[in-house]
């Protein structure tokens, strides 16, 4: 699959995601095969204001290329300028996104709140196409307001009219969130009207829901969200499933602790130990999901004060896995609140993930 000079072939995307996309985890994410990764959303406006905060978001290294930068904004103007100044980043992909349900990017007329207003969305892929030198632009639609305001096809075809390279389409609809089952079939109406690459995106947590959507749908690719959370192995398991028809099913407990070490070591050279500590607590978490003995983690983990003893606690609670020291925990309980909720262990969510 090509888009403007860039060719992933079969490999999956991963989603930008809030307080999980940064360089670590893309590293990470990179290094067990996935095809493109993203930076989390900026706002537009925040990049032409300098804001800090924002181009520390957008920063990213050589080696994490193939990279996408996904922007926020309503304005066409403003994400034109927004999109000049990207561009000197040198990324090879730049989104706007067109599907966040969350309540305070609606309430400000962005995000899904654009799928109302298919012109506007049309001005916006103009003017960021007409800004980009050449850098493809794609769009992140959902497939409508609600189950009676479904407009996907006039979205995508609108995108496309106006020079978009890629769609990203969210099998769900605004009201939906993340809460129904996602409706592929839209995916393959939309495939069969417009001539661009479309990746389909929606409750993708194993290898072989990626290969089902897209055996389905006739989608070109699949983008992955939640289901990379503690799980950069599903990128990997996808290429060896196309490529050799076999998925090599779950990582060996060593594997998932190495590669859990590796991202906090990322993580701590990236933003220092301080800020890092939170951040390897909940990946740490998430990484053993899948594997007996979680709640004695949670009892454990919260309590730790420096990354010295985060990293004893994962390689003992490891060690503990292949001893079979823990009882039966009831992975598919966990599984399931994770599907609603991944921080599933607090009883308010405080992060909103996209995907």
């Amino acid at each position: 699959m090509k888009i403007g000079n860039l060719d992933i072939e079969k490999k999956l995307f991963l989603a930008p995601m809030a307080e999980v996309t940064d360089s670590s985890f893309r590293k990470i994410v990179k290094e067990h095969g996935a095809g493109v990764t993203f930076t989390q959303m900026v706002s537009a406006q925040g990049v032409i204001n300098n804001n800090f905060e924002t181009l520390r978001l957008l920063s990213f290294s050589r080696d994490e290329k193939p990279i996408g930068v996904q922007v926020l904004g309503n304005q066409p103007e403003i994400l034109g300028e927004a999109v000049k100044e990207i561009i000197k980043l040198k990324p090879d992909l730049i989104d706007i996104n067109c599907g966040c349900p969350v309540d305070k990017v609606v309430s400000n007329n962005m995000g899904s709140a654009l799928l109302e207003d298919s012109k506007t969305i049309g001005k916006i892929v103009r003017k960021m196409v007409d800004s980009s030198n050449g850098v493809p632009i794609s769009v992140k639609l959902r497939l409508g307001k609600d189950k009676n305001n479904i407009n996907i096809l006039e979205t995508a075809r609108t995108a496309e009219a106006n020079g978009a390279s890629m769609l990203f389409v969210h099998a769900r609809t605004r009201a939906d969130r993340y809460e129904t089952e996602p409706n592929w079939e839209w995916l393959k109406k939309v495939k069969e009207i417009v001539g661009i690459p479309i990746i389909g995106n929606g409750s993708i947590f194993t290898p072989q829901d990626a290969k089902d959507m897209i055996d389905l749908t006739g989608c070109d690719s699949v983008m992955v969200a939640r289901g990379a959370l503690g799980n950069p192995f599903i990128f990997d398991r996808f290429n060896k499933l196309i490529n050799d028809g076999v998925d090599p099913g779950e990582p060996s407990v060593e594997t998932v602790r190495d590669a859990l070490l590796k991202q906090i070591s990322y993580m701590e050279k990236e933003i220092g130990e301080p800020i890092c500590i939170d951040k390897a607590k909940k990946h740490s978490i998430w990484y053993f999901r899948f594997y007996p003995g979680l709640d004695q983690l949670l009892d454990k983990v919260f309590s730790l004060s420096n990354l010295s003893s985060i990293r004893s606690l994962i390689e003992e609670h490891t060690q503990n896995i292949l001893k079979g020291n823990f009882t039966n925990t009831q992975l598919s309980d966990i599984n399931i609140k994770f599907k609603k909720k991944v921080l599933f262990w607090l009883t308010e969510e405080t992060m909103e993930v996209i995907g």
